[in-house]
């Protein structure tokens, strides 16, 4: 049986990000919790305007989501109804680590909509 995917992360293709994901996939990656989609990204080599979803919750850097695990979960769990995606916006990353997507995926895995982690540009 197939997992369905409790977390999507939107980053710029053909960057740092996209290259270690790659290369060495998170444990939540290999799993299916966390699906992963490359966008195309503006001369300046940051992602293109999103096409849906609601910002919840704005953070310079992805150890931001570690130091601040209470606020994510309570921006999601705050986040009411819709039918818009939750986007945590990361302004900028050229790694993630399995730790700083844990609470994002407990998280979004009580959340009543999808989630989106959306990294702006590479670090």
């Amino acid at each position: 049986m197939a997992i369905e995917p409790r977390l999507i992360i939107e980053l710029p293709s053909e960057g740092a990000l996209e290259r270690q994901l790659q290369g060495a996939a998170l444990e939540a990656i290999a799993r299916g919790e966390v699906v992963v989609q490359p966008g195309p990204t503006d001369e300046e080599g940051s992602l293109e305007a999103a096409a849906a979803g609601q910002v919840v919750m704005s953070v310079p850097s992805p150890e931001a989501l570690r130091r601040q695990a209470e606020d994510v979960r309570r921006v999601i769990a705050d986040a009411g109804t819709g039918s818009a995606p939750l986007v945590i916006a990361v302004g900028a990353a050229d790694e993630l680590r399995e730790q700083e997507i844990a609470e994002l995926l407990e998280a979004a895995g009580h959340a009543r909509r999808p989630v989106i982690l959306r990294i702006e540009r590479d670090g």
